[in-house]
């Protein structure tokens, strides 16, 4: 089935996170990727990561193996790696070897800090670059400590991400110019990227307080999670003051205190008093309460719950691949998706 990188060829170095996450974007969208694996490292086959992609074992050690990786990028439009600074180019495949041998050749550099700077070579793992990007500082309820959100803002959102459209950028490029170009995607960079907002926010007087006090981290009593009668959750973002009329009409909210929706002095108060009020029913209940009312409440979903949700089923959110249960391909595409 034709798709929107249908003819473009990837070769992927293997590592671990964001490498395979990028390397599995692109795959998932049409390019075929190979995948460069050590033959005492293979893959797992239940790892989504890994999907959709022809894996070789080589290692990068032998000069055969270093001669077949050029051969294979000779022909490719873009190659991939996740290591060190400096690694590749002691293995005899840096940029500079590879574009002499393909001059169109797009070669993307997944890192922490990036290809320059005094940490570039210090080891790290996601929560150290969000750290150092003033992401993580954000992240975490008001008077606590700062809480990762798993590895999603470093190695995925700022990480292959920034890395997937950095490759497709760079390859419209090539093809124009002929010109294949390095991309330098930083964990930290590509983090502090995805605060963009918040620094808006902070240089509009909209994000004054410290973390678990502002508008999206937590702080405001209409968005934030609640614990219903069963211990399930249930999200509230009820933001737009026609959804927080809603959320007020479905939960009989109807003092004076909730009339001023934005003021910070008020909400921890009205969290405590929702969250009172929510412990009243059970999730599903508040769910059917909710069925019909624009108030953007919706339950908090665990990992068998989600794939079973009615709307996740009806656009096929999650697929079945040999037995493990995992996200589909994102995004769609209007056409492909009628052939």
């Amino acid at each position: 089935m034709l798709t929107p990188l249908s003819g473009l060829r990837i070769i992927e170095i293997a590592g671990i996170g964001p490498g395979p996450f990028c390397g599995m974007m692109l795959a998932d969208h049409g390019a075929e990727v190979i995948r460069i694996e050590h033959p005492d490292k293979p893959g797992d086959p239940r790892d989504p990561l890994l999907r959709g992609r022809t894996a070789i074992a080589l290692d990068l050690k032998s000069p055969d193996a270093v001669a077949e990786v050029r051969r294979l990028a000779a022909d490719a439009d873009g190659l991939i790696e996740g290591f060190r600074p400096g690694v590749m180019e002691r293995l005899g495949l840096g940029p500079d070897v590879l574009h002499a041998d393909n001059p169109r050749l797009v070669y993307g550099r997944m890192t922490g800090w990036g290809q320059t700077g005094p940490r570039a070579q210090d080891p790290g793992h996601d929560i150290d670059y969000i750290a150092v990007s003033g992401t993580l500082h954000a992240l975490g309820p008001a008077g606590g400590r700062p809480v990762p959100p798993i590895n999603l803002a470093g190695d995925f959102g700022g990480g292959a991400m920034m890395l997937a459209f950095g490759m497709l950028a760079a390859i419209l490029h090539a093809q124009k110019t002929g010109e294949g170009l390095v991309v330098d995607a930083a964990m930290t960079e590509g983090s502090a990227l995805l605060m963009s907002m918040m620094w808006g926010f902070r240089a509009a007087g909209r994000w004054p307080g410290p973390r678990g006090t502002n508008l999206l981290d937590g702080g405001a009593h209409f968005y934030d999670t609640y614990e219903c009668a069963d211990g399930k959750y249930v999200a509230v973002g009820a933001i737009e003051p026609q959804f927080y009329a809603a959320l007020r009409r479905v939960m009989a909210l109807d003092g004076p205190e909730w009339d001023a929706q934005f003021d910070a002095a008020r909400w921890p108060a009205l969290k405590a008093a929702l969250a009172e009020r929510f412990r009243e029913r059970t999730r599903d209940a508040w769910c059917a309460a909710f069925a019909g009312h624009d108030a953007c409440v919706a339950p908090v979903l665990d990992w068998e719950e989600a794939p079973a949700d009615p709307h996740n089923l009806a656009r096929g959110a999650f697929v079945d691949r040999d037995g493990v249960v995992q996200p589909a391909p994102a995004p769609r595409y209007a056409a492909f998706d009628k052939t």
